[in-house]
């Protein structure tokens, strides 16, 4: 399906309409609990930068990014469970996911817990996909349903993050935490890659569809 201001042709949209979510057709909602978690989220964003740049209180940091990582996970069940699914959750969730991933890069880079390199691969994926939405805008189609890999590279990141606060500390807590907070990193950072390749090839997918059928209707 296509958002409002999107094709009318069956075509292509048909074809694109199972990595497209209508989000037009989800309720109109806005006080519901997994909206409240993604906004409790958001607002543990400003939090934590501080707590991780300004006192370099990184017990307390470690809890936000613990409870984000928890939130995130739970919002979504509680949708389908509540059966209070939104067009502003359908935002926010996302929205929060990827605003937390790239604040806690940029904080934990500046603290010299991660290398410059794994922010730019992360950084980059971003980019791409930014540049990916403006195509499928400029064709009339919303953004691309959220591919699961996706939504198990976040999860894996939002535990990794926490786990790299550990590792930074002394003593044992620190030496068991190290290898597994690499090992989420790892995982994590392979997986958020992975997932935007394929929306990366689902959205050249749309565009080589909406050109075929632009040509047939051209052809004599």
């Amino acid at each position: 399906m296509t958002s409002s201001n999107g094709p009318s042709a069956a075509g292509p949209a048909t074809r694109a309409s199972s990595a497209v979510v209508d989000r037009d057709q989800l309720p109109d909602r806005v006080w519901t609990l997994p909206n409240a978690l993604s906004v409790l989220r958001l607002l543990g964003v400003p939090l934590f930068l501080w707590l991780l740049l300004g006192p370099h209180a990184d017990g307390w940091a470690f809890v936000v990014l613990a409870v984000s990582g928890f939130t995130d996970w739970a919002d979504g069940k509680l949708a389908r469970w509540l059966n209070q699914s939104s067009r502003l959750g359908a935002l926010l969730d996302p929205a929060a996911d990827r605003l937390y991933i790239v604040s806690t890069l940029i904080a934990l880079a500046l603290r010299d817990v991660v290398p410059v390199w794994l922010v730019a691969l992360l950084l980059g994926r971003e980019l791409v996909l930014g540049v990916m939405l403006l195509v499928l805008r400029r064709y009339g189609y919303p953004p691309l349903q959220v591919h699961y890999l996706g939504k198990a590279a976040t999860l894996l990141l939002l535990y990794a993050f926490p786990c790299l606060l550990l590792a930074q500390g002394h003593g044992t807590v620190a030496a068991v935490a190290q290898p597994f907070a690499w090992a989420l990193t790892i995982w994590g950072t392979a997986l958020y890659l992975l997932a935007g390749m394929f929306y990366v090839i689902q959205v050249a997918g749309i565009v080589r569809a909406e050109r075929s059928t632009t040509t047939a209707r051209t052809s004599p």
